[in-house]
């Protein structure tokens, strides 16, 4: 990539993952009514194992999922 490497762009994108994880709990703190949702994906080779708490907290980490993949392609068809 121009101008940054990949390696500082993995770093940053942590970060970044991290103070998202600790804004949304300390938003859930301050809230007296808080719903737990949840959900999460496999992926074994190009087949995912989506599951969740819930059907609407599935479909989100689907699509979540699916940008993802999106992502990588681009920045591995980019390089």
């Amino acid at each position: 990539m121009k101008g940054i490497d990949i390696v500082s762009l993995g770093i940053l994108l942590v970060f970044a993952g991290i103070l998202l994880v600790a804004a949304g709990m300390l938003s859930q703190i301050k809230s007296k009514e808080a719903e737990v949702r949840g959900g999460g994906v496999i992926l074994i080779g190009p087949f995912p194992i989506v599951f969740g708490s819930d059907a609407e907290a599935a479909k989100t980490v689907l699509i979540l999922t699916i940008l993802l993949i999106l992502i990588v392609f681009f920045l591995f068809k980019l390089a």
